[in-house]
């Protein structure tokens, strides 16, 4: 896995990942300040958690040759009255004819995802200044 991901800032409240060679662009809502032309940052978090579940379920579906254009995965969050973050839901929401023996098995394999790994395992922060030679 690389270990950078560059961060640079695109006017207004526009924040730009780059890793590779892609793009990952971010913005503030309009209530917030910015043009709400992008997602923001947290919901960019929080996608992440299902579209790694995501992956997951396609690559069970995908070694099984269980067609996935049925399948959706619905994620709810609960949080309390001041906005902290208490639930992550995610729901797999399969066809009828979605074998019944792989049901169980699919969260399973979506309860592995890398990211909530990482969330329940958090690593260590570490920021700091550095002033660059010109």
């Amino acid at each position: 896995m690389d270990n950078e991901i560059y961060i640079d800032f695109a006017g207004g409240k526009k924040v730009t990942a780059r890793f590779r060679d892609m793009e990952i662009r971010t913005d503030q809502s309009v209530k917030a300040g910015g043009d709400g032309s992008a997602p923001e940052p947290f919901v960019l978090f929080l996608a992440s958690i299902g579209t790694c579940a995501g992956v997951y379920v396609q690559s069970f579906c995908e070694a099984r040759n269980i067609d996935t254009s049925g399948i959706r995965i619905v994620q709810r969050l609960e949080a309390d009255a001041k906005g902290k973050l208490e639930k992550i839901e995610l729901d797999i929401m399969v066809p009828r004819d979605f074998p019944e023996k792989y049901r169980k098995p699919l969260a399973r394999v979506a309860d592995m995802c890398a990211v909530k790994k990482a969330i329940l395992n958090p690593p260590e922060f570490a920021v700091q200044t550095i002033a660059k030679a010109e």
